[in-house]
Formats: structure tokens, C-alpha cells, sequence
């Protein structure tokens, strides 16, 4: 069954961010909360737990995987951007939106669409991820958990465990969420285009 830690969702206790982060670098597939309900994720290079993940939802190559970045500091060494891009994105951060970038070669190639060589970017808000990433000091991958035949990602920590204790390793309980999806813009070769409207303001990106 998976371990379940409970986490504050205004004021995160460290001490038990200390122990998630712990156990995502010893590889465990993980459901945590984010802006827009609950996400599987893992460490970046991972293969294995991805290929859980991948299952798990039921996804094809072509999905876009989406990097959880505590900040932009490492915005480069992943993604193609120009400055007019850098500068949109940075101000529209931390906040509900996914980017879809064009990924450099440091991005694991299971990870890319594999079509288009590009990868899903978020900068989320959760308190409880914020202080996640801060502590991994690295991005995660994710994939909102939205499960076969579902259309909305999945909201209640204990109804998730009993749907999928035994796929996956960890879960943090951040409370009841209310889904929200991101607002997904495309920023690929300087094209800003908006592929779905969610909770972000598509107002900068006009």
C-alpha cells in the first residue's frame, strides 16, 4: 500500500517535506498536489518510475510530460527560449499555467513529445510543491492524474488511495482540491499560441 504524509496546505511542516523528498530521490512513483489537482510524478531521470506513470494513466508517446520547477534558474538547460519568451514567462510565475517549450538535449528523450521534441513547463503555486521542489533542488516530472475514461484530474487524497495504493508508492495528502486546470500556451520558435483556456489569465499572451 502506499505511504501517505499528510502535509499542511498553507504552512508546510519541513519536516515532512524533508521526508517526501527523501523518498522521491530513492525513486518512488508519487501523487502530490499541485494548482490543478493531483499530479503523479517522479525524479527526472527515472526510467522506471516514468514507465509506472506512463501506465498508470495510459498515455502514448505523443503526451506531453510537464517539468515541475521550483523557479526559472534552470530554465535554459531545458528549454529553447529567447528573451521576449523568458521575460512572459517570468512574469506569469509562479502561477497556473503550463508552457509548452521546445526542449534542449538535456531533457530525457522519453520525456519530449516525440514529434515535435517539445516539453510541457510549470512553475506551480501549491505551497506544499513549491516547498517540494525547493528541497529536491531539481525539477520533477509529472502527468495530472487524470485516470482512464476521466476527464477531470483526481481531487481527494484517500479516494485516490483507494483507487491506486498498490500502483503507486507515495501519496501526500494536501486536503480536498478543487480542480482547476492550467491555462497550456505554446511558446515554441517565438509562435505564442493558447492551446487551452483554464485558470491563468490569457491576457499576456494576447
Amino acid at each position: 500500500m502506499a505511504k501517505i504524509i499528510a502535509i499542511h496546505p498553507v504552512t508546510p511542516q519541513q519536516r515532512n517535506v524533508a521526508q517526501v523528498t527523501e523518498l522521491l530521490c530513492e525513486g518512488v512513483v508519487a501523487v502530490l498536489p499541485t494548482d490543478s489537482g493531483y499530479a503523479l510524478a517522479c525524479t527526472l531521470e527515472n526510467k522506471q518510475a516514468r514507465e509506472r506513470i506512463c501506465h498508470i494513466r495510459d498515455v502514448d508517446k505523443y503526451h506531453n510530460f510537464t517539468l515541475l520547477c521550483a523557479d526559472l534558474s534552470e530554465l535554459s538547460l531545458y528549454a529553447h527560449v529567447d528573451n521576449q519568451v523568458f521575460r512572459l514567462i517570468k512574469n506569469n510565475t509562479p502561477g497556473p499555467y503550463t508552457f509548452i517549450l521546445k526542449a534542449t538535449k538535456e531533457v530525457p528523450r522519453k520525456l519530449m513529445n516525440e514529434k515535435r521534441k517539445t516539453i510541457g513547463l510549470r512553475v506551480p503555486s501549491n505551497p506544499i510543491l513549491k516547498e517540494i521542489l525547493k528541497s529536491l533542488n531539481e525539477p520533477l516530472m509529472s502527468v495530472s492524474l487524470i485516470l482512464p475514461g476521466s476527464e477531470m484530474a483526481e481531487n481527494d487524497p484517500y479516494e485516490i488511495d483507494d483507487k491506486l495504493g498498490n500502483l503507486v508508492d507515495l501519496i501526500v495528502d494536501g486536503g480536498y482540491l478543487v480542480e482547476k486546470p492550467t491555462t497550456v500556451v505554446s511558446m515554441i520558435d517565438g509562435n505564442i499560441e493558447i492551446v487551452r483556456e483554464g485558470s491563468g489569465d490569457i491576457t499576456p499572451f494576447k
